[in-house]
C-alpha cells in the first residue's frame, strides 16, 4: 500500500523540521541555467532538481504558475514532472493556490486528486478567500486519495500582511479555526494543514499550537530571508513543519552535483 503524504513527511524526520525542494522555472532562472524560456526548458530544469532531490528529501514543490505560463505545453511538461517525481519516490506538492466556490472546487479536485486526475499530485495548495467551507470538495478528494491540502493562512510575502492580519481574529487565525472545525467533524481527518511562512516564526508557533496534528508548509527559507535558526529559536523543530526552499537551491544549478550539495547543506542546517 502506498504511504500517504502526511505519513511520508512525518517519517522523514524526528527531531527537526521536514524539508522540500521548490521547483520554480522562472525566466530568470532558466536564463541563468542557459535553458530556453519555454516548456522544454522548464521540464529540463525540473528534471535536474528531481535528480538532485532523489534520496535526500521526501517532497518537491513545483510552482504551477511557472508551467501554466506556457499554456498547453506547460501543463504537458508539468504532467511529466509529476509522473517522473513519483517514479523517483518523491511526493509532490502542486503549488497552485486554487480556490473558488464549491462547485468549481469539485473540478479542481478532479484535476489534481484521484486515479483519473490528469495532473495527479500528492498535495495541493489552495486559497481560502471564498471561504474555507468552499474548499471542502478538495479536502474530501484529498482524503480519498491519501493526499493532503495546504490552505494559505499566513503567507511569506509582505503583500499578504494587510489582509491576513485584518480584524480582531486576525484573519489568518480565523482560517486556522475553520480548518480545525472541518477536521473535527470530518470522517477522515488529518487531511488539511496550512501555509504559514517561515518568515513569521512567532505566528508559525501559534499555528502549530492551534493545529497540533496538522502539517505546515513554511516557505521563505533562503531567498526570502528566513532560516531554520529563526524557527529553532521559537521551539519549532518538529517534522510537521515542512520547510521549503526554491531559489536558494536552484541558483546553484545547473550542475546537479552542486544542486545536491546545496540540498545536503540545507538539511545539515536544520
Amino acid at each position: 500500500m502506498t504511504t500517504g503524504f502526511r505519513d511520508t513527511v512525518l517519517a522523514s524526520a524526528t527531531d527537526r523540521p521536514s524539508f522540500c525542494v521548490g521547483i520554480d522555472p522562472s525566466t530568470a532562472l532558466l536564463q541563468a541555467w542557459g535553458l530556453p524560456d519555454d516548456a522544454g526548458g522548464a521540464l529540463d530544469f525540473a528534471r535536474a532538481l528531481l535528480a538532485a532531490s532523489e534520496g535526500l528529501v521526501p517532497v518537491v514543490k513545483p510552482q504551477v504558475a511557472y508551467f501554466e505560463r506556457f499554456g498547453a505545453d506547460g501543463f504537458a511538461a508539468l504532467t511529466r514532472v509529476l509522473a517522473e517525481a513519483r517514479d523517483r519516490g518523491l511526493k509532490v506538492i502542486a503549488d497552485a493556490k486554487r480556490g473558488d466556490i464549491g462547485t468549481s472546487c469539485e473540478a479542481y479536485a478532479a484535476a489534481w486528486f484521484g486515479p483519473r486526475a490528469p495532473m495527479r499530485a500528492d498535495a495541493l495548495t489552495v486559497a481560502p478567500y471564498l471561504g474555507v467551507g468552499s474548499l471542502v470538495p478538495v479536502f474530501e478528494a484529498a482524503a480519498a486519495d491519501g493526499a493532503y491540502v495546504f490552505v494559505v493562512a499566513r503567507s511569506s510575502n509582505p503583500e499578504g500582511e494587510r489582509l491576513q492580519q485584518a480584524g480582531a481574529g486576525p484573519v489568518w487565525r480565523d482560517v486556522l479555526d475553520a480548518i480545525a472545525e472541518w477536521e473535527a467533524g470530518a470522517g477522515t481527518p488529518r487531511t488539511v494543514g496550512a501555509v504559514v511562512g517561515a518568515t513569521a516564526p512567532g505566528d508559525l508557533r501559534q499555528a502549530v499550537a492551534a493545529l497540533p496534528e496538522a502539517l505546515f508548509l513554511a516557505p521563505g527559507i533562503g531567498a526570502q530571508g528566513a532560516s531554520a535558526g529563526d524557527l529553532a529559536a521559537e521551539g519549532l523543530s518538529t517534522p510537521n513543519i515542512l520547510l521549503s526552499s526554491s531559489r536558494a537551491i536552484a541558483r546553484l544549478g545547473p550542475d546537479r552535483g552542486a544542486l545536491r550539495a546545496g540540498i545536503e547543506e540545507a538539511l545539515a542546517g536544520l
